[in-house]
Protein backbone atom coordinates (compact mmCIF):
# COMPACT_ATOMS: atom_id res chain seq x y z
CA UNK A 1 0.00 0.00 0.00
CA UNK A 2 1.40 3.43 -0.99
CA UNK A 3 0.21 5.95 0.99
CA UNK A 4 -0.51 9.83 -0.67
CA UNK A 5 -2.48 13.25 0.09
CA UNK A 6 -4.79 14.89 -1.53
CA UNK A 7 -3.50 18.67 -1.85
CA UNK A 8 -5.19 21.71 -4.14
CA UNK A 9 -2.24 24.29 -4.63
CA UNK A 10 -0.67 26.72 -3.54
CA UNK A 11 -2.94 29.41 -2.18
CA UNK A 12 -6.09 27.08 -2.34
CA UNK A 13 -4.82 24.47 0.69
CA UNK A 14 -4.42 25.49 4.12
CA UNK A 15 -1.93 21.99 4.20
CA UNK A 16 1.62 22.90 3.21
CA UNK A 17 3.33 20.19 1.42
CA UNK A 18 5.84 20.44 4.17
CA UNK A 19 3.20 19.28 6.33
CA UNK A 20 2.54 16.47 4.06
CA UNK A 21 5.75 15.26 4.03
CA UNK A 22 5.97 14.73 7.67
CA UNK A 23 3.05 12.58 8.17
CA UNK A 24 4.92 8.74 8.32
CA UNK A 25 4.60 7.26 5.24
CA UNK A 26 3.09 9.63 3.22
CA UNK A 27 5.41 9.59 -0.51
CA UNK A 28 2.98 11.33 -2.96
CA UNK A 29 0.40 14.17 -3.05
CA UNK A 30 -2.95 13.51 -5.22
CA UNK A 31 -3.22 16.78 -7.34
CA UNK A 32 -4.87 18.82 -10.40
CA UNK A 33 -5.26 21.95 -11.98
CA UNK A 34 -8.09 23.06 -9.62
CA UNK A 35 -8.45 25.87 -11.84
CA UNK A 36 -8.48 24.79 -15.63
CA UNK A 37 -12.07 24.64 -16.65
CA UNK A 38 -13.82 21.51 -17.59
CA UNK A 39 -12.87 19.98 -20.86
CA UNK A 40 -9.79 22.18 -21.57
CA UNK A 41 -6.46 21.01 -22.19
CA UNK A 42 -4.38 20.98 -19.43
CA UNK A 43 -0.96 23.67 -19.99
CA UNK A 44 2.23 21.62 -19.89
CA UNK A 45 3.82 25.01 -18.02
CA UNK A 46 1.28 24.02 -15.04
CA UNK A 47 1.89 20.86 -14.80
CA UNK A 48 5.52 21.20 -14.44
CA UNK A 49 5.33 23.86 -12.03
CA UNK A 50 3.09 21.60 -9.85
CA UNK A 51 6.18 18.76 -10.65
CA UNK A 52 8.23 21.56 -9.53
CA UNK A 53 7.05 22.18 -6.37
CA UNK A 54 6.80 18.84 -5.08
CA UNK A 55 10.45 17.74 -6.46
CA UNK A 56 11.06 20.31 -2.93
CA UNK A 57 9.82 18.23 -0.62
CA UNK A 58 10.51 14.44 -2.24
CA UNK A 59 7.21 13.57 -2.68
CA UNK A 60 6.14 11.96 -6.25
CA UNK A 61 2.97 13.18 -8.69
CA UNK A 62 1.88 9.61 -9.61
CA UNK A 63 -1.69 10.10 -8.85
CA UNK A 64 -4.20 13.28 -9.99
CA UNK A 65 -7.81 13.72 -9.00
CA UNK A 66 -8.92 14.98 -11.06
CA UNK A 67 -9.11 15.17 -14.96
CA UNK A 68 -12.55 16.07 -14.92
CA UNK A 69 -14.83 14.89 -17.60
CA UNK A 70 -17.24 17.66 -19.73
CA UNK A 71 -21.07 17.21 -19.38
CA UNK A 72 -21.28 17.22 -23.08
CA UNK A 73 -19.20 13.51 -23.22
CA UNK A 74 -21.87 12.71 -20.19
CA UNK A 75 -24.30 14.14 -22.81
CA UNK A 76 -22.98 12.28 -25.63
CA UNK A 77 -23.93 15.95 -27.63
CA UNK A 78 -21.60 15.89 -31.10
CA UNK A 79 -19.38 18.52 -29.33
CA UNK A 80 -17.93 15.49 -27.18
CA UNK A 81 -15.26 14.67 -29.49
CA UNK A 82 -13.87 17.79 -28.99
CA UNK A 83 -13.34 17.73 -25.40
CA UNK A 84 -12.22 13.70 -25.67
CA UNK A 85 -9.62 15.16 -27.93
CA UNK A 86 -8.38 17.56 -25.44
CA UNK A 87 -8.95 14.76 -22.56
CA UNK A 88 -6.42 12.71 -24.71
CA UNK A 89 -4.23 15.22 -24.81
CA UNK A 90 -3.69 16.00 -21.07
CA UNK A 91 -3.46 12.18 -20.60
CA UNK A 92 -0.38 12.51 -22.67
CA UNK A 93 0.61 15.29 -20.92
CA UNK A 94 0.69 13.54 -17.24
CA UNK A 95 2.35 10.71 -18.73
CA UNK A 96 5.33 13.33 -19.50
CA UNK A 97 5.58 13.86 -15.50
CA UNK A 98 5.31 10.16 -14.48
CA UNK A 99 1.76 10.17 -13.19
CA UNK A 100 0.50 6.64 -13.08
CA UNK A 101 -2.97 7.18 -12.16
CA UNK A 102 -6.12 9.29 -13.29
CA UNK A 103 -8.69 9.54 -10.70
CA UNK A 104 -11.90 10.89 -12.37
CA UNK A 105 -15.88 10.44 -11.98
CA UNK A 106 -19.31 9.85 -14.34
CA UNK A 107 -21.58 11.82 -12.31
CA UNK A 108 -23.86 14.32 -14.25
CA UNK A 109 -23.55 17.69 -12.20
CA UNK A 110 -22.74 17.28 -9.28
CA UNK A 111 -19.42 15.18 -8.08
CA UNK A 112 -20.66 14.80 -4.74
CA UNK A 113 -23.61 15.95 -2.59
CA UNK A 114 -23.96 17.31 0.88
CA UNK A 115 -26.48 19.01 3.04
CA UNK A 116 -24.06 20.36 5.61
CA UNK A 117 -20.37 20.75 5.34
CA UNK A 118 -19.72 21.45 9.11
CA UNK A 119 -22.22 19.32 11.13
CA UNK A 120 -21.87 19.80 14.73
CA UNK A 121 -20.82 16.29 16.79
CA UNK A 122 -21.20 15.76 20.61
CA UNK A 123 -16.87 15.99 20.82
CA UNK A 124 -17.07 19.27 19.56
CA UNK A 125 -15.73 17.93 15.64
CA UNK A 126 -17.76 18.86 13.20
CA UNK A 127 -18.07 16.78 9.70
CA UNK A 128 -19.73 16.87 6.51
CA UNK A 129 -23.57 15.50 6.85
CA UNK A 130 -26.03 14.08 4.13
CA UNK A 131 -29.66 14.53 5.27
CA UNK A 132 -31.89 12.10 2.69
CA UNK A 133 -35.28 14.11 3.86
CA UNK A 134 -33.76 17.42 2.41
CA UNK A 135 -32.30 16.43 -0.82
CA UNK A 136 -35.82 14.94 -1.35
CA UNK A 137 -37.51 17.71 -1.39
CA UNK A 138 -34.15 20.61 -1.65
CA UNK A 139 -34.18 23.56 -4.88
CA UNK A 140 -30.99 22.29 -6.00
CA UNK A 141 -29.48 25.88 -6.64
CA UNK A 142 -30.69 26.55 -2.41
CA UNK A 143 -28.20 23.34 -2.19
CA UNK A 144 -25.62 25.45 -3.98
CA UNK A 145 -25.83 28.90 -2.86
CA UNK A 146 -25.22 26.81 0.61
CA UNK A 147 -22.45 25.02 -0.42
CA UNK A 148 -20.51 28.22 -1.25
CA UNK A 149 -21.50 29.71 1.43
CA UNK A 150 -20.01 27.63 3.51
CA UNK A 151 -17.10 27.59 2.14
CA UNK A 152 -13.72 30.28 1.53
CA UNK A 153 -12.30 27.65 -0.92
CA UNK A 154 -13.05 26.41 -4.33
CA UNK A 155 -14.58 23.28 -3.73
CA UNK A 156 -13.73 20.61 -6.66
CA UNK A 157 -17.12 18.86 -8.48
CA UNK A 158 -18.89 22.43 -7.53
CA UNK A 159 -16.56 24.64 -10.37
CA UNK A 160 -18.39 27.65 -10.96
CA UNK A 161 -18.28 27.58 -14.97
CA UNK A 162 -20.74 24.17 -14.46
CA UNK A 163 -22.97 25.88 -11.21
CA UNK A 164 -23.60 28.90 -13.65
CA UNK A 165 -25.20 26.63 -16.35
CA UNK A 166 -27.04 24.73 -13.41
CA UNK A 167 -30.82 25.57 -14.79
CA UNK A 168 -29.82 24.54 -18.54
CA UNK A 169 -28.05 21.51 -17.54
CA UNK A 170 -30.83 19.94 -15.56
CA UNK A 171 -32.90 20.49 -19.11
CA UNK A 172 -29.99 19.15 -21.09
CA UNK A 173 -30.77 15.82 -18.70
CA UNK A 174 -34.22 15.60 -18.63
CA UNK A 175 -34.69 12.97 -20.87
CA UNK A 176 -31.52 11.19 -20.18
CA UNK A 177 -31.84 7.56 -18.78
CA UNK A 178 -29.63 5.28 -17.18
CA UNK A 179 -29.03 3.49 -20.11
CA UNK A 180 -28.22 6.59 -22.24
CA UNK A 181 -25.46 7.13 -19.39
CA UNK A 182 -24.24 3.69 -19.50
CA UNK A 183 -23.71 4.21 -23.36
CA UNK A 184 -22.01 7.32 -23.49
CA UNK A 185 -19.50 6.28 -20.82
CA UNK A 186 -18.60 3.09 -23.47
CA UNK A 187 -18.10 5.65 -25.63
CA UNK A 188 -15.61 7.75 -23.51
CA UNK A 189 -13.73 4.62 -22.54
CA UNK A 190 -13.48 3.45 -26.37
CA UNK A 191 -11.75 6.78 -26.60
CA UNK A 192 -9.38 7.11 -24.33
CA UNK A 193 -8.30 3.87 -22.78
CA UNK A 194 -6.15 3.02 -26.03
CA UNK A 195 -4.56 6.35 -24.93
CA UNK A 196 -3.95 5.27 -21.27
CA UNK A 197 -2.50 2.25 -22.26
CA UNK A 198 -0.03 3.64 -24.49
CA UNK A 199 0.78 6.10 -21.87
CA UNK A 200 1.16 3.63 -19.34
CA UNK A 201 -1.67 5.33 -17.36
CA UNK A 202 -4.82 4.05 -15.39
CA UNK A 203 -7.53 5.41 -15.71
CA UNK A 204 -9.75 5.01 -12.21
CA UNK A 205 -13.16 5.69 -11.88
CA UNK A 206 -14.53 6.77 -8.76
CA UNK A 207 -17.79 5.57 -7.52
CA UNK A 208 -20.99 8.40 -7.14
CA UNK A 209 -21.29 9.89 -4.05
CA UNK A 210 -23.71 9.47 -2.24
CA UNK A 211 -24.38 5.95 -4.38
CA UNK A 212 -28.06 6.85 -5.85
CA UNK A 213 -29.82 9.44 -7.91
CA UNK A 214 -30.15 12.61 -7.01
CA UNK A 215 -32.12 15.49 -8.16
CA UNK A 216 -33.72 12.89 -10.67
CA UNK A 217 -30.35 12.75 -12.10
CA UNK A 218 -28.92 9.09 -12.92
CA UNK A 219 -25.89 7.73 -11.49
CA UNK A 220 -24.22 4.20 -12.50
CA UNK A 221 -21.30 3.20 -10.53
CA UNK A 222 -23.09 2.60 -7.26
CA UNK A 223 -22.75 -1.07 -6.22
CA UNK A 224 -20.68 -4.21 -7.09
CA UNK A 225 -22.81 -5.13 -9.68
CA UNK A 226 -22.57 -2.00 -11.59
CA UNK A 227 -18.71 -2.24 -11.15
CA UNK A 228 -18.90 -5.07 -12.48
CA UNK A 229 -20.41 -4.17 -15.80
CA UNK A 230 -18.32 -1.13 -16.23
CA UNK A 231 -15.15 -2.84 -15.76
CA UNK A 232 -16.40 -4.81 -18.59
CA UNK A 233 -17.43 -2.16 -20.84
CA UNK A 234 -13.35 -2.18 -21.85
CA UNK A 235 -11.41 -4.79 -20.70
CA UNK A 236 -8.27 -3.08 -19.57
CA UNK A 237 -6.46 -2.76 -16.72
CA UNK A 238 -6.06 0.48 -17.97
CA UNK A 239 -9.99 0.83 -17.17
CA UNK A 240 -10.15 0.54 -13.35
CA UNK A 241 -11.92 2.02 -10.43
CA UNK A 242 -10.58 4.40 -7.09
CA UNK A 243 -12.92 1.98 -5.11
CA UNK A 244 -14.01 4.49 -1.98
CA UNK A 245 -15.07 3.18 1.13
CA UNK A 246 -16.77 6.02 2.34
CA UNK A 247 -19.13 6.84 -1.02
CA UNK A 248 -20.13 3.10 -1.42
CA UNK A 249 -20.23 2.86 2.21
CA UNK A 250 -23.26 5.25 2.68
CA UNK A 251 -25.36 2.43 1.52
CA UNK A 252 -25.45 -0.47 3.58
CA UNK A 253 -26.42 -2.83 1.14
CA UNK A 254 -22.73 -2.26 -0.53
CA UNK A 255 -20.06 -5.27 0.47
CA UNK A 256 -17.00 -3.41 -0.03
CA UNK A 257 -14.47 -6.03 1.03
CA UNK A 258 -16.43 -8.55 -0.95
CA UNK A 259 -15.62 -5.68 -4.32
CA UNK A 260 -12.00 -5.42 -3.07
CA UNK A 261 -11.53 -9.49 -3.01
CA UNK A 262 -13.33 -9.28 -6.82
CA UNK A 263 -11.38 -6.34 -8.00
CA UNK A 264 -8.32 -5.61 -6.60
CA UNK A 265 -6.31 -6.86 -9.71
CA UNK A 266 -8.23 -3.39 -11.25
CA UNK A 267 -8.25 -1.17 -8.23
CA UNK A 268 -4.93 1.45 -8.53
CA UNK A 269 -6.22 3.97 -6.32
CA UNK A 270 -8.36 3.75 -3.39
CA UNK A 271 -9.74 6.12 -1.15
CA UNK A 272 -10.54 4.68 2.78
CA UNK A 273 -12.91 6.62 5.06
CA UNK A 274 -15.66 5.93 7.27
CA UNK A 275 -19.04 6.98 7.49
CA UNK A 276 -22.53 6.54 10.10
CA UNK A 277 -25.58 5.72 8.22
CA UNK A 278 -28.79 6.28 9.77
CA UNK A 279 -31.62 4.31 9.64
CA UNK A 280 -33.54 6.70 7.53
CA UNK A 281 -30.61 6.84 5.18
CA UNK A 282 -29.06 10.08 6.47
CA UNK A 283 -25.23 9.79 7.03
CA UNK A 284 -22.19 12.13 8.72
CA UNK A 285 -18.21 11.28 8.00
CA UNK A 286 -16.84 10.00 11.03
CA UNK A 287 -13.07 9.34 12.27
CA UNK A 288 -11.51 6.48 10.17
CA UNK A 289 -11.66 4.07 13.06
CA UNK A 290 -13.73 1.14 12.42
CA UNK A 291 -16.16 1.95 15.90
CA UNK A 292 -16.93 5.17 15.18
CA UNK A 293 -18.95 4.24 11.81
CA UNK A 294 -20.96 1.76 9.75
CA UNK A 295 -17.85 0.82 7.63
CA UNK A 296 -15.31 -2.31 8.34
CA UNK A 297 -12.42 -0.34 7.95
CA UNK A 298 -10.14 -2.67 9.58
CA UNK A 299 -11.27 -5.63 7.31
CA UNK A 300 -10.78 -3.49 4.32
CA UNK A 301 -7.51 -2.22 5.03
CA UNK A 302 -7.25 -6.54 6.23
CA UNK A 303 -8.57 -7.41 2.35
CA UNK A 304 -6.17 -5.68 0.80
CA UNK A 305 -3.71 -6.97 2.17
CA UNK A 306 -4.48 -10.18 2.08
CA UNK A 307 -4.97 -9.52 -1.15
CA UNK A 308 -1.04 -8.08 -2.13
CA UNK A 309 -2.48 -4.51 -2.84
CA UNK A 310 0.11 -1.90 -3.95
CA UNK A 311 -1.68 0.53 -5.21
CA UNK A 312 -2.36 3.92 -3.87
CA UNK A 313 -4.30 4.93 -1.19
CA UNK A 314 -5.17 7.71 0.47
CA UNK A 315 -7.46 8.69 3.77
CA UNK A 316 -10.16 10.86 2.23
CA UNK A 317 -12.21 12.53 4.20
CA UNK A 318 -11.50 13.96 8.13
CA UNK A 319 -13.42 15.50 10.47
CA UNK A 320 -12.66 19.16 11.82
CA UNK A 321 -10.79 18.61 15.05
CA UNK A 322 -8.88 21.13 17.30
CA UNK A 323 -10.20 24.47 15.69
CA UNK A 324 -8.95 23.41 12.51
CA UNK A 325 -9.82 26.10 9.85
CA UNK A 326 -9.54 24.34 6.48
CA UNK A 327 -11.39 23.11 3.42
CA UNK A 328 -14.64 21.11 4.48
CA UNK A 329 -13.49 17.87 5.00
CA UNK A 330 -10.09 18.10 3.93
CA UNK A 331 -8.07 19.62 7.22
CA UNK A 332 -4.55 18.18 7.96
CA UNK A 333 -5.38 17.13 12.05
CA UNK A 334 -7.86 14.15 11.34
CA UNK A 335 -6.71 12.80 7.85
CA UNK A 336 -3.39 12.33 9.43
CA UNK A 337 -4.76 10.45 12.69
CA UNK A 338 -6.79 8.27 10.00
CA UNK A 339 -3.63 7.62 8.00
CA UNK A 340 -2.49 6.10 11.65
CA UNK A 341 -4.82 4.08 11.50
CA UNK A 342 -5.13 2.77 8.62
CA UNK A 343 -0.88 1.65 9.39
CA UNK A 344 -1.94 0.53 12.31
CA UNK A 345 -4.26 -2.39 10.55
CA UNK A 346 -1.90 -2.73 8.05
CA UNK A 347 1.20 -3.40 9.93
CA UNK A 348 -0.97 -6.02 12.23
CA UNK A 349 -2.40 -7.69 8.64
CA UNK A 350 0.97 -7.76 7.43
CA UNK A 351 2.77 -9.26 11.08
CA UNK A 352 -0.29 -12.08 11.10
CA UNK A 353 0.09 -12.66 7.56
CA UNK A 354 3.93 -13.16 8.02
CA UNK A 355 3.56 -15.01 11.15
CA UNK A 356 0.94 -17.73 9.39
CA UNK A 357 3.79 -18.17 6.69
CA UNK A 358 6.42 -19.05 9.08
CA UNK A 359 4.16 -21.34 10.97
CA UNK A 360 2.94 -23.05 7.64
CA UNK A 361 6.50 -22.93 6.09
CA UNK A 362 7.19 -25.42 9.52
CA UNK A 363 4.99 -27.67 9.21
Amino acid sequence: MRMVFRWFGEGNDTVSLDQIRQIPGVEGIVWALHDVPVGEEWPMERIQEIRKQADVYGLHLDVVESVNVHEDIKLGLPSRDHYIANYIRTIEKLAEVGVKVICYNFMPVFDWVRTDLHRASGDGSTALFFEKARIDGIDPMELVRSIHDNSALTMPGWEPERLNHLSSLFEAYRNVTEEDLWNNLEYFLSAVIPAAEQCGIRMAIHPDDPPWPIFGLPRIITSQDHIRRFLNLYNSPSNSITLCSGSLGANPDNDIIAMIHEFHLRIPFTHIRNVRVFDNGDFIETSHRTQDGSVDIAGIVKAYNDNGFNGYCRPDHGRHIWGEECRPGYGLYDRALGIMYLWGVWDAAQRAKTENQKEASAV
